[in-house]
């Protein structure tokens, strides 16, 4: 009976401290214009994923930044003029997981693509497939000239299952080697890129790493866990691969090529990919507008950060000549590299 007593008391104490400290560490703000922007200020500080990485990349002093936008908060600001303060102060973290949602637009930042060549003709890429390519889910295929295999999957917002996936590489398995055109997804669910790139190794293999926060400092993460690409239990690809990027392959499609270049036999042809590492997480602010951020990061397999794009394995971009001809320069080096070998 004493000890049931002691451990209830234990209980009651731990409960009591927890509460005090959910009382004194949670900041409330007002719904105000300096309500908002100290708490948009205050999320990122504590949440965001990526401040003390990217103020070594770029320098970004969040503490600077919250001198210069507090000021803003002296005269009275109207919806629209808050909002265009807010997504100014969240485009300063130049990553495409941060969004401001509001009733009536959405805050983005898209420089991570929109400042770079494209390196991808979609009429052109189009005419590669044709008219007769066949279609599994989110997955167009067909065969090239030279018995190239041709993969276009352009989200993985697109559902494919195990039966999609099997049945195009059954389709292709007379073909020399593979190419993957993932140019232009800019991501959606890891579930489908894991579920495409197990097809492509035949054991168990290391691709990253990841942590997440474990307090409110810019530095306070967990250690790093890793992660593995399990191989698919269907049909599995046993030639070379060539994986087709450009600066417009973001969040999951970044970590798809983060794993495929760990599959033996690929390759990455292109430009570096937009990154996007960070999985994001969303919280609300006084008014209730919503804000996203980067909370959890990736890395590749060597412990580095992939937040700002993967470089290619073989560099290549769109000519202009090329281009008034109709040829797509990446496919068209894809198939005279896979011929070859």
């Amino acid at each position: 009976m004493k000890n049931r007593i002691m451990a209830r008391k234990l209980l009651i104490t731990i409960f009591a401290g927890l509460m005090m400290s959910a009382c004194v560490d949670e900041e409330q703000f007002g719904n105000t214009a300096q309500g908002n922007i100290e708490a948009l200020w205050r999320i990122i500080d504590e949440h965001y994923c990526f401040l003390d990485y990217k103020g070594e990349v770029f320098g970004l002093d969040w503490n600077e930044v919250h001198g210069r936008y507090a000021t803003m908060a002296g005269a009275p600001l109207s919806h629209e003029q808050l909002r265009e303060v807010l997504c100014s102060m969240l485009a300063e973290l130049r990553d495409g997981h941060v969004n401001l949602y509001t009733a009536g637009d959405v805050g983005r930042y898209w420089a991570w693509k929109e400042d770079y060549p494209a390196n991808l003709n979609d009429e052109i890429r189009d005419s590669y497939l044709g008219t007769d390519y066949r279609i599994a889910a989110g997955l167009r295929y067909r065969i090239l000239r030279d018995n190239v295999g041709y993969i276009s999957y352009t989200s993985f917002s697109s559902p494919i299952g195990e039966g999609n996936i099997a049945e195009a590489l059954h389709y292709l398995r007379l073909c020399s080697g593979l190419i993957i055109d993932v140019r232009g997804n800019g991501g959606g669910q890891l579930d489908y890129e894991q579920r495409l790139a197990s097809h492509f190794t035949n054991e168990r293999i290391h691709v990253g790493y990841r942590s997440h926060k474990t307090g409110r400092g810019h530095s306070d993460f967990s250690v790093p866990v890793a992660e593995y690409l399990e191989p698919s239990t269907t049909v599995r690809w046993q030639k070379p691969v060539i994986v087709l990027t450009n600066r417009q392959c973001y969040s999951a499609t970044n970590t798809f090529v983060r794993d495929m270049r760990c599959c033996p036999g690929v390759r990455t042809l292109g430009d570096n990919t937009g990154g996007g590492s960070g999985m994001p997480f969303t919280s609300e602010l006084p008014n209730g507008w919503l804000v996203r951020f980067s909370a959890c990061p990736q890395y590749d397999r060597k412990g580095q950060h992939i937040e700002f794009g993967i470089a290619p394995d073989i560099p290549c971009v769109m000519t202009d000549e090329d281009v008034a001809k109709g040829r797509d320069t990446l496919i068209e080096l894809a198939v005279e590299i896979l011929k070859s070998r």
